[in-house]
């Protein structure tokens, strides 16, 4: 059993969500061409902007044309969506296996105290969510931000 004390425990979430951070990039740097989904989101962007144009000019000679080069479009947003499905086919089991893990030991326990708040977040829709899932989404997002930058996963532009 972990040990409870908030700064443990919040400390022990935010490296938590480095490792995983860093792990899901690492695998999705090495399954993944970043260089190659980077022209292919690019080119899909161009046409997708191209036929836009022509549809609001009205242009049936251009979006005849476009339309041609759809099904390779198609294609290419296909091999995009599995370079991200390749990635999360592999992380999403010990994920679900830490959640487990978490929940039984944190439970309905503080991890971090959210200034204003507490250590209950209330969000209209949802419920109540606990400080562990707050937290570990915060730092998620933060460090998943970092590592993808690092590794290239994201264009700079």
């Amino acid at each position: 059993m972990l040990p409870l004390e908030i700064p443990f425990s919040t400390i022990f979430i935010f490296l938590l969500a480095a490792t995983i951070s860093l792990l899901t990039s690492l695998v999705n740097r090495l399954l993944t061409n970043p260089e190659k989904s980077k022209a292919w989101r690019k080119e899909v962007a161009e046409y997708n902007a191209e036929l836009r144009k022509a549809q609001r000019s009205g242009d049936k000679k251009r979006i005849e044309k476009l339309m041609k080069k759809q099904q390779y479009i198609l294609q290419l947003q296909s091999k995009m969506m599995w370079q991200s499905i390749k990635v999360t086919l592999i992380i999403i089991a010990p994920l679900l296996i830490m959640w487990q893990i978490l929940g039984g030991s944190y439970g309905p326990i503080p991890i971090a105290y959210f200034p204003g708040v507490g250590s209950i977040l209330p969000l209209p829709l949802l419920g109540n969510m606990t400080s562990l899932l707050w937290w570990y989404m915060l730092c998620s997002f933060l460090f998943s931000s970092i590592f993808s930058h690092l590794f290239g996963l994201v264009s700079m532009e």
